[in-house]
């Protein structure tokens, strides 16, 4: 049997004193046995004859040599930090850098700096826990430069706004800005069809320039699959689909303009004051406006505030318009028929006119006076006459309605699973319409 290296064993007793033990003619299963010993009685107090019974009754006896420590500490200094761990690890041997022998003091650490390299993670054992008397921990061995601490590169004039500029720097707000964006481009429902719209509207408004008459109006995509922004309009052959805020030239059919309905994504410009119907209004006329054109509309978007709004900006427009409207003027509830109510206020024309049913209409460019419609009554004879704004309403306002019909004949729009390819189509439906209308 081979001989281990010398090990200094230190415990506390209650009379204050130290046994130090060496092992050099002991031998290994000796050593074994008695540090088994030693660990298994820690789990209650030792007195002083079990600690010389255990270390000094033995036939091979040693060199024992029995020193007296002059206080806890000197002790606790020459104390192994584990002895389960030594006991373990045999193979420590004598050439340990970190351990210097003082035959006064006892062995001690010597200070190191930061090992290179990773450091491997030393598994702490639940054995290796001792009673603690009057212990404290050796630390990390490594004294702490304060010089160093504090802030680095403080600012010339340390403002509240210049210190945090030192964590979000003018570069940093454009990258969040840029992915900001970025993040909100992918939030649109149409990104996979927003080029191919854009570039196609783009070319609409390029290539034509409309007439006087122009009218804005719903239409209707049919599309009967799950889809967030899917709207369901009964007065539309198709009723349920994909909707479209479109702009017509009354005169040719072109489709001068269009916006998809996505709900509070669409892509209008809010007016304060206007709403979404009269938002939707002024974005589609935002490059008309100013040129004298006159717009005919229905009543979900008419109101006495975006008629005002466009005659400011140099454009007439006409439409039914619901009473409940803020700013229209007050009606008899009940009129016989044929008869009709104006109602004024210097820049707008306000008609109610009894037919089969109350007609209800706001114009800006009308007279308060009747025309002959071109039909005679078949009880009298006589011709039927209506208020003007309502033969212009009726000869003008149907032109979205005739784009949507002509492209029902040719549509090459076929079954798909997928909206944005059934949506592509129906542009390229659009594109053909305007192709034959510029022909």
């Amino acid at each position: 049997m081979g001989l281990r290296a010398p090990l200094t064993c230190t415990h506390h007793l209650s009379l204050n004193t130290s046994i130090r033990v060496s092992e050099n003619s002991i031998s290994e299963l000796e050593y074994r046995r008695r540090i088994n010993m030693f660990t298994n009685s820690r789990r209650r107090e030792l007195t002083d004859e079990e600690i010389r019974e255990i270390f000094f009754n033995s036939d091979d006896e040693g060199d024992y040599n029995t020193e007296s420590s002059g206080s806890d500490s000197d002790s606790e200094e020459r104390l192994p930090r584990n002895l389960v761990s030594l006991e373990r690890n045999p193979e420590l041997g004598e050439g340990d850098d970190d351990v210097e022998e003082n035959p006064e003091e006892g062995p001690s650490v010597v200070p190191c700096s930061r090992p290179e390299g990773p450091v491997p993670v030393e598994e702490v054992r639940s054995s290796d826990w001792r009673t603690a008397v009057d212990f404290t921990p050796p630390g990390p061995g490594i004294e702490f430069d304060s010089s160093i601490s504090g802030v680095q590169n403080p600012p010339e004039t340390p403002t509240a706004v210049n210190c945090f500029k030192m964590f979000l720097s003018v570069e940093t707000v454009g990258e969040i800005v840029e992915e900001t964006n970025r993040y909100a481009n992918t939030r649109d429902p149409l990104n996979k069809i927003r080029n191919v719209f854009n570039a196609l509207t783009s070319a609409f408004k390029r290539s034509f320039i409309p007439y006087k008459d122009l009218c804005v109006d719903e239409s209707l995509m049919l599309w009967k699959g799950r889809l967030g922004f899917r709207q369901y309009i009964p007065s539309k052959r198709h009723r349920f689909g994909i909707k479209f805020f479109v702009l017509c030239d009354v005169v040719t059919g072109y489709v001068q303009d269009m916006v998809i309905y996505t709900g509070a994504t669409t892509s209008i410009e809010s007016v304060e004051g206007l709403g979404v119907s009269g938002s939707v209004v002024m974005t589609l006329l935002a490059p008309h406006l100013g040129k004298g054109h006159v717009l005919y509309v229905d009543n979900w978007y008419s109101s006495p505030m975006l008629f005002q709004h466009l005659l400011h900006q140099g454009t007439g427009a006409c439409g039914t318009v619901r009473l409940n409207r803020r700013g229209m003027p007050t009606f008899p509830k009940k009129i016989k028929r044929g008869e009709v109510t104006f109602r004024e206020n210097g820049t707008q024309l306000a008609v109610k006119w009894q037919d089969k049913r109350d007609v209800n209409f706001l114009t800006t460019v009308h007279p308060s006076s009747m025309a002959q419609s071109g039909r005679l009554d078949h009880f009298t004879g006589e011709p039927k006459v209506k208020p003007a704004c309502v033969l212009d309403y009726n000869k003008k306002m149907g032109a979205v309605d005739r784009a949507d019909m002509i492209t029902s004949f040719v549509d090459c729009a076929r079954k798909s699973t997928k909206w944005y390819k059934k949506l592509f189509f129906h542009l390229l439906d659009t594109a053909v319409l305007n192709a034959y209308t510029v022909h």
